[in-house]
């Protein structure tokens, strides 16, 4: 599949690619592709925001591309930045063998496109062989306020102007999906660029549907037990409780130690899988963790 033309398409895309949705999610992701508007992805921490453009990579068989936010993060690791080793190394074998008036020309050379390094943004928008790429913009409310006001410009028009050289324009827009823990809140400006789709923890039915999906071999009771147990984990105040990616490194754990069920012992054995601060890890073998158990177990079996 080169392209989705309906909502039933997504949904079987994102099936095939053995990513569990609700429809709300299909829905949102055909308008941002009918409309070509950015995909904004805001969620916790670990419940498949980033995976969202992996798939639709995968499934819609485009490059991806991906630029991980951080603090500091600036124009040049995002855009473009000149390669200054080999322009100075360009420059001194120009000297070796040049002639005085050649300097123009030799400046003209160490500012052309092959002396250019081109960052995610760039690739992205110059990328014009085949089908559009997914750009990934990943955790985004990492980035500095002033990376989110640049970012705005690119999101308007998908070009970039390199002053040296010229602009580079997107013939086709490619598909970008931001993503955002939401550690803290991205500018209206920036959402108003997109369409917005908040990603919140599963049920346990449908955890359990995704454990099934991503971890091989596993029962369907265990799937189930350990997708009720993290519920559990989840309603109390842990530093930090688990996402679905725990939820599966769990569960795929379970089953190489050869588990069917889940028993108390085994679970304090491997809960090192799901929580990893170690205040958090005592106070899950400490602290009622026989009544969360059982509490699980009832769970499962609902």
């Amino acid at each position: 599949m080169s392209t989705a033309r309906s909502i039933e398409d997504v949904e079987k895309l994102l099936a095939d690619q053995r990513y569990v949705a609700d429809r709300d999610l299909a829905v949102t992701i055909f308008l941002a592709l009918a409309l070509e508007k950015p995909l904004f992805l805001e969620g916790e921490a670990g419940v498949g925001k980033t995976e969202v453009a992996k798939v639709l990579a995968a499934g819609l068989r485009r490059r991806l591309i991906r630029l991980q936010c951080y603090e500091g993060l600036d124009v040049g690791h995002a855009l473009y930045e000149w390669n200054y080793a080999r322009q100075i190394l360009h420059i001194r074998l120009a000297e070796s063998r040049a002639k005085a008036d050649d300097g123009a020309d030799v400046e003209r050379e160490i500012f052309s496109p092959s002396f250019l390094i081109k960052r995610p943004l760039l690739q992205a928008i110059e990328d014009d062989e085949g089908e559009p790429p997914v750009l990934l913009i990943d955790e985004i409310d990492r980035a500095d306020e002033e990376f989110e006001a640049f970012l705005l410009e690119i999101l308007s028009d998908f070009q970039v102007t390199v002053p040296e050289i010229g602009t580079f324009s997107a013939k086709r827009r490619p598909i970008v999906v931001l993503t955002s823990n939401r550690t803290r809140e991205v500018h209206d400006a920036l959402k108003r660029r997109c369409l917005y789709y908040w990603i919140d923890y599963p049920n346990v039915e449908r955890e359990a549907s995704i454990v099934t999906s991503k971890v091989p071999g596993v029962d369907a009771r265990l799937a189930h037990e350990a997708s009720a147990y993290v519920a559990a984990l989840r309603s109390e105040p842990f530093f930090k409780v688990p996402g679905i990616a725990e939820t599966i490194d769990w569960a795929a754990a379970l089953v190489a130690l050869g588990k069917t069920s889940l028993d108390e012992h085994t679970v304090a054995e491997t809960i090192g899988c799901v929580l990893k601060y170690q205040e958090d890890v005592r106070r899950a073998r400490d602290t009622n963790a026989t009544a969360r158990f059982e509490q699980s177990r009832r769970a499962a079996r609902a």
